[in-house]
């Protein structure tokens, strides 16, 4: 099976307040995006791999791209554009893994079991279980509803989709109009199913500086030695 990975790190950052976008931002000794690269990089069965920043020509000087299955393209006007241009380039192949860049954490079971999920049912994501309560609230500020949170779960990434699926679901999307928040839902809105496997809290999503320091704090911890 030929593996594909779509890598979005097109984002600026600016929650993060950095001078550069997010996608070179330092975490120890690699960037978000060598970070995140590296798990998918020791598949043997990883044909290609696009990823989307605001700038290939800066990225080819900036970030360790010294594989060769791994391709710079310029990224869209939001993730779902950025989305659309890794597929325009990765090629034939037939499972394809979409995952963000803000998710340097990823560990390489995470990432098989969205592979092997998806291979049999044609759609995975990891996800997590809601501990808090949830509640739906108006733009008026006051509490619409509340929820019941076991049937709610918090998606991650890698997603991953068998490659005629996920490339049909951009394109009916683009002709609809549509813009998803993943690429699970624009699958779903085709009625096709999307099989959830289990996530990992460390794979969170880095948005604020208290994010990074706590991405710190689990490399730390990795690096130590079992006692």
């Amino acid at each position: 099976m030929r593996i594909g990975l779509v890598l979005a790190a097109a984002g600026l950052g600016t929650r993060l307040k950095s001078a550069e976008p997010k996608a070179f931002l330092r975490l120890g000794d690699q960037t978000l995006v060598d970070r995140a690269l590296a798990p998918f990089l020791l598949r043997d069965d990883l044909a290609a791999a696009a990823v989307a920043v605001p700038d290939p020509a800066v990225a080819a000087d900036l970030l360790r791209h010294l594989d060769p299955r791994v391709r710079f393209v310029q990224g869209g006007e939001d993730r779902q554009a950025s989305v659309a241009a890794g597929l325009a380039v990765l090629g034939e192949v037939d499972l394809i893994l979409v995952h963000d860049a803000a998710r340097p954490l990823v560990e390489e079971a995470t990432i098989a079991a969205v592979i092997e999920a998806a291979a049999k049912s044609g759609a995975a994501v990891p996800a997590l279980p809601i501990h808090d309560t949830v509640k739906e609230v108006g733009s008026d500020g006051r509490v619409k509803g509340t929820p019941p949170r076991a049937a709610l779960v918090l998606a991650q990434t890698p997603q991953g989709f068998r490659a005629d699926l996920l490339r049909r679901a951009h394109a009916e999307a683009q002709a609809a109009g549509v813009r998803g928040t993943d690429d699970a839902s624009l699958v779903e809105r085709l009625g096709e199913p999307v099989l959830v496997v289990p996530g990992r809290r460390s794979n969170f999503k880095i948005t604020t500086r208290e994010d990074v320091l706590i991405a710190e704090a689990i490399l730390q911890a990795r690096a130590q030695p079992p006692k």
